[in-house]
């Protein structure tokens, strides 16, 4: 009775991870000639434009990850399908510490201090703005802690968006309008982790520039509002690359520094949060 489902399925799995292996090694090719055809005919002859990264702006902490050789072929397929394999902690716990991740994005940043230096109105797309920029921070420290943290990375997300949904509803706002405002923030969103993604690991100017954007919503003509926050940033990735990996993923706990101190280059390491079997 049961004998010919399994084995369409067995057929199906085996089929998926045929393609799967057919696609990598089509990549790597694809990859290969890319690279090749960058290089072009003679590098000793062809002039180039040189990137010149300083190294004190390269703020993402270079961390031992996972190895996705590590990890099985069957893990990857059914993570590729969204099922989520064995970790090495407790997946409630997990999502609890990115709970409190979330909440320190809304709990422990000024709100009133980024409208008022920045020039930003006082609403709930402006709040979503600041709040989505410490949201990407936070992604961008747990995606370092391989299968865990991107497993936390999900669920941070996850808390953001009912967060979001259930302020627009306190707002009294209709459930049309709700769902384009929704719509809108996510497009926003995903296209503000691309261009913060590509400013943090570039110069201060692609950094501004992804801020004018995305945080200023292109209406910043003040540059010093502009310098304001890629310091702010540079200082808060440089902080939080400090914090150690296996507390935030079982505690979530985060801590920002100020929008204005008088020495911004130094770092402050906080206190080891505690974490206990209750996840408290």
């Amino acid at each position: 009775m049961y004998r010919r489902p399994l084995r369409v399925a067995a057929r199906s799995v085996l089929a998926a991870a045929a393609r799967t292996q057919v696609f990598e090694t089509e990549a790597s090719r694809a990859l290969a000639a890319v690279q090749l055809a960058a290089a072009g005919p003679d590098p000793a002859t062809t002039p180039r434009r040189t990137l010149h990264v300083a190294t004190q702006m390269l703020n993402v902490k270079e961390t031992a990850q996972h190895s996705e050789d590590e990890v099985g072929a069957f893990t990857r397929l059914i993570e590729a399908m969204g099922f989520t394999g064995s970790l090495k902690y407790n997946k409630w716990k997990i999502k609890i510490a990115a709970l409190r991740m979330y909440t320190c994005c809304v709990e422990r940043v000024n709100y009133d201090d980024f409208f008022h230096r920045c020039s930003l109105p006082d609403t709930l797309n402006s709040w979503f703005l600041v709040a989505q920029l410490h949201v990407w921070m936070c992604l961008v420290r747990m995606r370092q802690e391989g299968r865990e943290g991107k497993y936390m990375c999900r669920y941070i997300v996850h808390s953001m968006w009912e967060d979001v949904e259930q302020r627009s509803k306190i707002m009294g706002i209709d459930a049309m309008h709700r769902k384009e405002a929704m719509k809108a923030m996510t497009e926003t969103f995903y296209a503000a982790i691309f261009g913060y993604d590509e400013g943090i690991l570039s110069d201060d100017g692609v950094l501004a520039a992804a801020l004018w954007r995305n945080l200023f919503n292109r209406q910043c003509d003040d540059p010093r509002q502009l310098e304001l926050m890629v310091e702010y940033v540079r200082k808060q990735m440089q902080f939080i690359d400090a914090l150690d990996g296996s507390d935030l993923l079982l505690t979530g706990e985060v801590k920002w520094r100020p929008l204005l101190e008088d020495n911004a280059q130094s770092i402050l390491k906080v206190a080891t949060p505690t974490y206990n079997d209750a996840g408290l």
